[in-house]
């Protein structure tokens, strides 16, 4: 079950957190940038773009990718943006046979779900033996100055928790450390 709102019913939501996340970020498309060079030095030729959304993830790929990227969401009207080939699906049961993938991610996307677990799991499932797992998840201590407009509360895969979420399923983690862009915000009286 996910703590957000369904996107299919309000899809202008993702959008517009989308467009606040490129206008006002220094750098946003950075993050996507990271984990498109990693997928590209990883030697994966299936990948899975876990929660992609509209294909953030696929913009920042050379066109066309050097592997197969296969993107799964559960918002249908989402998914309607993102390059084929693209799956509609919930992560919680992936429509796919065991050992599909070489790679797969998820990209701040899971601390959106009430049992990260239960992805990680299927994750573990359908990647191939030695497949690589990439998640990112945001930092609840981080930037305190915008606790009272940003989310203090814990979520269920805050980076504080994540690397041992991670290791219950994978029995190994290597964390690494992404400092995000500077958040910028209009000036009114400019």
């Amino acid at each position: 079950m996910a703590l957000t709102p369904d996107y299919d019913a309000d899809p202008e939501r993702f959008r517009l957190a989308s467009r606040v996340t490129r206008r006002y970020l220094i750098g946003a498309r950075s993050l996507h940038d990271h984990i498109a060079v990693k997928l590209l030095h990883s030697g994966a030729s299936r990948v899975l773009d876990i929660g992609c959304g509209e294909g953030a993830l696929s913009d920042a790929l050379p066109h066309p990718p050097p592997f197969r990227l296969v993107g799964l969401d559960a918002s249908g009207v989402l998914l309607r943006a993102h390059p084929a080939p693209r799956v509609q699906a919930d992560a919680l049961r992936m429509p796919f046979r065991d050992g599909t993938f070489d790679a797969a991610v998820a990209v701040n996307m899971l601390y959106h779900l009430d049992d990260p677990g239960r992805v990680l799991r299927e994750a573990r499932r359908v990647l191939a033996p030695g497949g690589l797992l990439l998640v990112t998840a945001i930092c609840r201590t981080d930037s305190p100055e915008l606790s009272p407009v940003w989310r203090p509360e814990p979520t269920p895969f805050d980076a504080e928790e994540a690397p041992a979420r991670v290791c219950e399923v994978f029995g190994e983690v290597e964390v690494e450390r992404w400092d995000a862009p500077l958040l910028t915000l209009p000036d009114p009286a400019a």
